[in-house]
């Protein structure tokens, strides 16, 4: 139990730092693209600007849902505060939309209304710096994510990785305005890097969502499930099981039918081997088995 706690421990540290690393590089990038966008006067400058504007917004809100979804349960919230990190990733989500919205609105008027672009190559050479950053950032956020399965992170994660392709897509669009002279390529790259900010806002929204509708863990894990609960030879039939996820953390319920000639001790005791393995598999999880002797008939819901 004490690894346990200590692995569980030092994940939690992990998270914490993964957000503190996001703030402080949403910050550099903020400084260095204003800077970038006030001497080329590139739509698509812009466009990366707005992103970096709203990812220091998001990555202050993670901070805090991530702080409060790793508190303990209480007597108030039994089932722990982990649906601050799903809360998080829709909030996310929505900013994303309204960046991806005026950045639309902005590229249209620049094709309508052109405006010369300066200093292309000073906004490649920040640009390029900006998505160095970012790489690193976005390789350490995802080893985060594989140790603790966070969604607030993932989400941001998400965020940052659409950001390297944002930047190249300025970058390309400095070098021809630069060197071909298309300035027409300039808000057309913009009005694209607002269609894939809203396309991940999509995607962000719907986990985000899946997760504070209480929607079952994947298929795998279901099967998964009942396949550790039946390879016990005293379980019968494993029925009723529900799953669920909230933050970092699973429930599991689920009822195993046994020998109705077993004793309540003997039941109780397949019911915590049962549990054993089961937490041995998803060590972040809560369950709840039932025992029920075999064929008699319970009336339960059928969805």
């Amino acid at each position: 139990m004490a690894s346990t706690t200590q692995d569980r421990e030092a994940v939690e540290r992990l998270m914490r730092r993964a957000t503190y690393a996001s703030v402080a590089t949403a910050a550099v990038l903020i400084v260095v693209k204003a800077v970038a966008w006030g001497v080329t006067d590139s739509i698509a400058m812009m466009s990366s600007l707005v992103d970096s504007l709203l990812d220091s917004v998001s990555s202050m809100f993670n901070l805090f849902a991530v702080r409060f979804a790793l508190e303990p349960a209480d007597a108030e919230h039994r089932f722990g505060h982990g649906k601050l990190e799903p809360l998080s990733g829709l909030v996310q989500s929505a900013f994303i939309v309204g960046s991806g919205v005026l950045l639309l609105f902005e590229a249209g008027n620049r094709l309508l209304l052109p405006q010369p672009v300066t200093q292309a190559p000073l906004g490649i050479g920040i640009s390029v710096f900006a998505m160095v950053v970012t790489i690193a950032l976005v390789r350490y956020q995802k080893y985060v994510v594989a140790r603790s399965g966070s969604v607030a992170i993932e989400a941001d994660s998400l965020h940052y990785t659409g950001d390297i392709f944002i930047n190249l897509g300025v970058i390309a669009s400095l070098a021809a305005v630069a060197w071909l002279g298309w300035g027409w390529i300039d808000p057309i790259v913009g009005a694209g890097v607002g269609l894939f900010l809203m396309a991940n806002a999509v995607r962000i929204g719907r986990g985000s969502l899946d997760m504070l509708m209480d929607r079952e863990l994947a298929d795998e894990d279901r099967q998964r499930i009942e396949k550790i609960a039946m390879a016990n030879p005293n379980v019968i039939s494993v029925h009723e099981l529900k799953t669920r996820a909230s933050g970092r953390d699973a429930f599991i319920q689920l009822h195993i039918e046994m020998d109705g000639q077993m004793t309540l001790l003997d039941s109780h005791a397949v019911a915590d081997a049962v549990e054993a393995q089961i937490q041995a598999a998803y060590p972040e999880a809560e369950i709840i088995i039932h025992q029920d002797p075999e064929g008699i008939e319970e009336p339960h819901p059928e969805y």
